[in-house]
């Protein structure tokens, strides 16, 4: 007996009345879902302004709101969605965890209120499947009983040991997922690693370099590691085998730029769309770093431009080009053309 959907019933409304799922996930460019706190209200007043500078803007309900907070959060996000027209940026919620006494009004109130203008919920703390199924069907019932004319998408957390283990089981869960992120500050909690940073390296995880055999005193170099590199590409190919966009969380030192640069770049390189951004000063970090190099855009341009068809291949630049380096140069040009649309800037370096 199979534990999940039948292909003939998987795009299935799981209500009467509820909008018919995504057969493919809407693609839009999402180099930084920047966290907002919606119980301030002097930061919710220039909600109009940061849409401008975002790609997505979230309203965050969850960890740093007061438990005394949250139905004020709540109330502040509603308002926040309903008042301001954001243009081409998304709107996104990450309500509270499942098993916490607040995640059902969250949902409720949310989609009651804000179901026609909310593209995406963020769902935290996600240990298997299970949990997307009870938020899919949840979500199809509210999304029927308010006439919501378009699915609202749900986006996981992986942050328990629990949740990586079942991350390809999470990413085929649903014809809703739109994508997950890693969350590092819980993962490290649940699995008793030794750290208190959120995001990013450590200077005690790495590797020492042998011992020279002719001076065994002399200092031996140490090369830190990347703590999240399994994780992070574990997570990258079950959202790419589904389809989905993976996206690195948090980085919590507002005061290192230059750590928070490196960790966005790494994770960009491994095939992630964006970051979170917590600070406005990691806005600009994760546009220069989720929009690729006007010289890696010219020269894959290039390689398209020579292969037009992907097949055979050619010599550039004494390098050969064949059906693989093309596909890598659609993924740079794709790319280019979704951030040359929003950013006129960048469009001009691109040539687009």
């Amino acid at each position: 007996m199979t534990a999940t959907r039948t292909p003939a019933r998987f795009f299935a409304p799981l209500a009467i009345g509820a909008p018919e799922p995504y057969r493919v996930r809407p693609v839009r460019l999402e180099r930084m879902i920047h966290f907002v706190p919606p119980h301030v209200g002097k930061i919710t007043a220039r909600i109009g302004d940061i849409a401008a500078s975002v790609d997505v803007i979230l309203g965050n309900l969850e960890d740093g709101i007061p438990g005394d907070q949250k139905a004020t959060a709540r109330a502040g996000f509603i308002h926040m969605a309903r008042e301001n027209n954001l243009g081409d940026t998304a709107l996104w919620v990450r309500i509270n965890a499942l098993d916490t006494p607040w995640a059902l009004d969250d949902v409720i109130e949310v989609v009651a209120a804000t179901g026609n203008r909310l593209d995406v919920m963020m769902l935290p703390k996600v240990e298997g499947p299970w949990d997307i199924h009870y938020l899919d069907r949840l979500l199809a019932q509210l999304e029927a009983r308010h006439g919501i004319q378009r699915p609202i998408m749900v986006h996981a957390i992986l942050e328990t040991a629990e949740g990586v283990a079942n991350v390809e089981a999470i990413a085929a869960a649903s014809p809703r997922m739109h994508g997950m992120s890693l969350g590092p500050a819980d993962l490290a909690a649940s699995r008793g690693m030794k750290t208190t940073r959120v995001g990013g390296g450590h200077p005690g995880y790495g590797v020492l370099a042998d011992r020279d055999p002719a001076q065994v005193q002399a200092p031996r170099a140490f090369h830190q590691q990347d703590p999240w590199h399994y994780t992070l590409a574990r997570m990258v190919d079950a959202c790419r085998m589904h389809a989905l966009a993976p996206f690195y969380g948090p980085f919590g030192d507002f005061g290192d730029e230059a750590a928070c640069e490196a960790q966005f770049r790494n994770a960009f390189l491994m095939g992630c769309v964006g970051a979170w951004t917590l600070h406005p000063s990691q806005i600009e970090i994760a546009k220069r770093v989720f929009s690729p190099d006007p010289a890696e855009v010219a020269f894959a341009r290039r390689i398209l431009e020579a292969m037009p068809d992907g097949s055979g291949a050619v010599m550039i630049d004494g390098r050969m080009q064949d059906d693989a380096t093309w596909k890598q140069a659609k993924v740079v040009v794709d790319l280019a053309r979704q951030v040359a649309r929003r950013d006129p800037e960048r469009a001009a370096l691109y040539g687009l």
